[in-house]
């Protein structure tokens, strides 16, 4: 976000005198942006109506990074080139900058200093819910500052550490804890490969309450659940009979993928998956919520 915003107001002060102007030349890669944009702020609204907060912010951002591939997709340093390319990139220069300030709109209940540093430097309006259906709210000819401001500094570790460790013994002192902690030994697994953000947003995780656990018959590893998810009961077949009984099964808390696609498990029907954590010897445990929640909460 901070390098958006430094980018796209060094190019108008460096094209334009730092005057931003919609000339009105439009192509269809200027649509796609708006449309992505102007969906974002249906899908934010939608979020914070159903207290998704984490979700509101990751649309917020995902306007920041559409208006990043907007300045790959437009290239303003080649329009630059050609004298009668000024008002094409007077205009990609104007989107960028409504861009910009729709997404600092919606990042201020978040991050409001940020949102206010935004606005400063844009010399952009304050936005309205209403305002942000629609994209064009910058005043064009406005001028942007010719002195942007950082807006995340960088930390110096070698700062930082002495203060952690400040608070960490005064921490220590507080618990009557006079020995720094050791850490515990944890254990190595083979890596998978790296996902996007979009690949994990797909899997749904969520707390299930389980009502009925049974073993499934001519079988040593798997035990058969009733579990509870909001408003529904999915049967999930768990290969963790050597670790619980069935009766223990019973009334716990746990945490289930809610979205995967049934299948069969040794000729029973499962309809998702409990998450255990594994240790080295290869024992099992369930993995419950810290604090007692509702079935069906989402994990995010």
């Amino acid at each position: 976000l901070g390098n958006l915003v430094n980018r796209t107001i060094s190019m108008s002060n460096k094209y334009f005198g730092g005057v931003v102007t919609d000339k009105g030349v439009t192509a269809e890669v200027d649509d796609d942006l708006k449309n992505t944009i102007l969906e974002a702020v249906k899908k934010v609204d939608a979020k914070m109506n159903d207290l998704r907060v984490a979700d509101a912010i990751t649309e917020t951002f995902n306007i920041f990074k559409r208006c990043n591939k907007y300045i790959d997709e437009t290239m303003p340093w080649a329009l630059a080139k050609d004298e009668t390319q000024a008002d094409r990139l007077s205009t990609v220069l104007y989107n960028l900058v409504e861009g910009i300030s729709i997404g600092a709109a919606l990042l201020e209940p978040f991050m409001p200093e940020t949102t206010a540093k935004i606005r400063k430097q844009l010399n952009a309006p304050e936005l309205t819910l209403e305002d942000l259906t629609k994209f064009g709210n910058y005043v064009s000819g406005t001028k942007v500052t010719d002195a942007p401001e950082i807006l995340f500094a960088r930390l110096d570790i070698n700062e930082i550490m002495p203060k952690v460790e400040e608070i960490r013994a005064k921490q220590r002192a507080q618990a009557g804890v006079t020995e720094e902690p050791q850490a515990e030994a944890g254990i190595d697994v083979e890596k998978k490969p790296e996902i996007s953000i979009d690949d994990f947003m797909k899997v749904q995780l969520r707390v299930g309450e389980i009502l009925k656990c049974e073993e499934v018959p001519k079988s040593k590893k798997l035990l058969c659940s009733q579990v509870k998810i909001g408003s529904e009961v999915k049967q999930i077949v768990s290969g963790i009979k050597q670790h619980y009984s069935a009766e223990e099964m019973v009334g716990k808390k746990v945490v289930v993928v809610a979205n995967l696609k049934p299948a069969k498990l040794a000729g029973v029907l499962s309809e998702g998956m409990l998450l255990c954590a594994e240790d080295a010897e290869g024992n099992l445990s369930l993995l419950t919520p810290e604090k007692d929640m509702p079935n069906g909460a989402e994990i995010r």
